[in-house]
């Protein structure tokens, strides 16, 4: 019988957690059997609880008191009695007795059974208990001392802050962000994440939580996971963010910074790549990942520099070249601060003046001066490419090679990489001797000129390709190219090969390469060798006896023409 009261009990306690909204006459009937059960078990402690439970819902709070002070007798240190104890001490405003009970729970360590304890009392009550220990965990917190009693204090700061976590229920925010921040300085990550993304999952937009989540990303290696957070910080409050940042230790800073600045980048790009204007909110999330970046360090060129792009991008152009000028300063300024100067110049109209600036990039970072091609118009990017191939030509024909190359270069990406942007770039690589960049760019040439009908431009093509296999000492490729041109345009590249290489040159080269295939029995390639090097020079004993012994060997039945 006893058993089945006890069970009774149990389930009646259901009846003093509902709230605001439970009836009296709940709170009555569970006050009856939970003081029979008393009665019939006096070492009954679960039901003595319930008792003062009751007493506390019928409002009897000096009877609940009373109760619960005999519970205390019997267990000093319940952390059940305790609790309650405290609750009712706030409620009737005696401030320094309940500051004693709840440090007497915290020294208990017991905070499993106080989920349930708490459901039982008001809001009104909850929040006073969450005050009063949230309070106390700050008091700790900031008098807390440096070496090995300060883990100590932040370990007793979490217990209070657990205690107004369960007291503060749904609202217990404020309340995780600090303990969150507590488990960090103890080096418990996965713990303060826990915290963090709690906080997060009832309040997504929380930027102190973010912040938070984003710091402890940074030290579980996540770097991808801490910019992800911090971008979707600034977006929602950077006034909030920045000084969170500029707070944090240089070598996390500029982790975080470079990371958000490789991430914004990519947006950018990928925006742009869309071809439609930046919507408002794009907009106004990359302004203030510009301006946070440019706050946080603003000795960094490259953070202006971001800034002066987004702006670009929006079409305010004396705005972004205001935004450039800290990164113009260092003398002489970066290639990629000079380069923007030269995208707002041509916004400007001065096109020879930003070809100047722009070719500074075209050699040493391709992928950034396509980056700010985008952001120009068709029309100015004709403009810029004449420019640049006009520059690029002057200087060749003056004999300066080296500084000719960023302008071919310049001139090829923002053309299009066109035939003859190709070409002037090839001439100039094989001027500086730079022979394997500029066959890679003949070769393009005459893959993309398969099928055209300009055979003397073709045939000038194959003589240039051989002479860069001649530096680069492949005398068999550069005979094959000699040979390919003289079928095309034989007039031509006789007069091409006489200049360049020269006639004695360009006969050796035959001769040799027609002796070993001769020798290798490639009498087709050898006749061909010796045909192509009679162009060259008709009267040339040594390749009118290879020609001959070439006849003679043939005895495979092979026609030779």
């Amino acid at each position: 019988m006893l058993l089945r009261a006890r069970v009774l009990g149990c389930q009646s306690r259901a009846a003093l957690t509902h709230g605001p909204g439970a009836q009296e006459g709940d709170a009555l009937g569970v006050h009856q059997l939970a003081t029979l059960l008393v009665e019939l078990d006096p070492d009954d402690e679960t039901s003595r609880l319930l008792a003062a439970d009751a007493l506390y819902r019928l409002g009897r709070l000096d009877d609940a008191h009373k109760s619960l002070l005999v519970a205390l007798s019997r267990r000093p240190q319940a952390a059940a009695v305790l609790v309650r104890l405290a609750l009712l001490q706030l409620h009737r405003g005696f401030s320094y007795d309940a500051n004693q009970l709840v440090k007497k729970v915290v020294q208990t360590g017991d905070t499993a059974c106080l989920q349930s304890t708490l459901d039982v009392f008001s809001h009104e009550d909850r929040q006073l208990l969450q005050g009063h220990c949230h309070a106390r965990a700050l008091s700790i917190l900031r008098a807390r001392p440096c070496g090995a009693d300060s883990r100590a204090h932040v370990r007793e700061a979490i217990t209070y802050l657990s205690l107004a976590i369960f007291a503060a229920g749904s609202e217990a925010s404020e309340s995780l962000l600090v303990r969150a921040r507590c488990y960090g300085l103890l080096g418990q990550k996965k713990t303060a994440m826990f915290d963090f993304n709690s906080v997060l999952q009832a309040t997504p937009g929380n930027v102190q939580a973010l912040c938070g989540r984003a710091l402890v990303h940074l030290a579980l290696d996540q770097l991808q996971g801490a910019v992800n957070d911090v971008t979707s910080a600034l977006r929602l409050d950077p006034g909030t963010v920045v000084p969170e940042l500029r707070s944090l230790k240089p070598e996390a800073q500029l982790l975080l910074t470079q990371g958000l600045h490789a991430h914004c980048r990519a947006l950018l790009s990928q925006l742009l790549d869309a071809g439609t204007p930046l919507a408002d909110e794009d907009a106004h999330g990359l302004l203030a990942m510009g301006d946070a970046l440019s706050t946080i360090d603003a000795a960094q060129p490259d953070w202006h520099v971001f800034l002066a792009d987004i702006l670009v991008a929006l079409g305010r152009y004396e705005e972004a070249g205001a935004r450039l000028q800290p990164a113009l300063q260092p003398s002489p300024p970066s290639a990629a601060a000079r380069a923007r100067r030269g995208l707002l110049q041509i916004k400007k109209g001065d096109v020879a003046t930003a070809a100047q600036d722009l070719q500074c990039l075209a050699e040493t970072d391709a992928q950034d001066l396509s980056f700010l091609l985008r952001l120009l118009q068709p029309s100015e990017r004709q403009s810029l490419t004449q420019a640049a191939a006009q520059e690029a030509g002057t200087l060749l024909d003056t004999g300066q090679p080296g500084r000719a190359l960023g302008y071919c270069s310049l001139a090829v990406l923002a053309g299009g990489s066109l035939t003859c942007h190709l070409r002037l770039r090839a001439t100039c690589l094989g001027e500086l001797q730079q022979f394997g960049r500029a066959l890679r760019d003949l070769d393009r040439v005459l893959q993309e000129g398969a099928g055209d009908s300009d055979l003397p431009g073709r045939a000038e093509d194959f003589c240039s390709r051989g002479r860069l296999l001649l530096g680069l000492r492949d005398k068999e490729g550069a005979a094959e190219a000699f040979a390919r041109a003289l079928e095309l345009s034989p007039a031509l590249a006789q007069r091409s090969l006489w200049e360049r290489p020269g006639q004695a040159p360009t006969v050796h080269v035959f001769l040799h390469f027609g002796q070993r295939c001769l020798e290798e029995q490639r009498y087709e390639e050898a006749w061909t060798a010796a045909r192509s090097g009679l162009l060259v020079d008709p009267n040339h004993g040594g390749l009118k006896k290879l020609k001959a012994r070439t006849q003679r060997e043939a005895s495979s039945g092979c026609r030779l023409h």
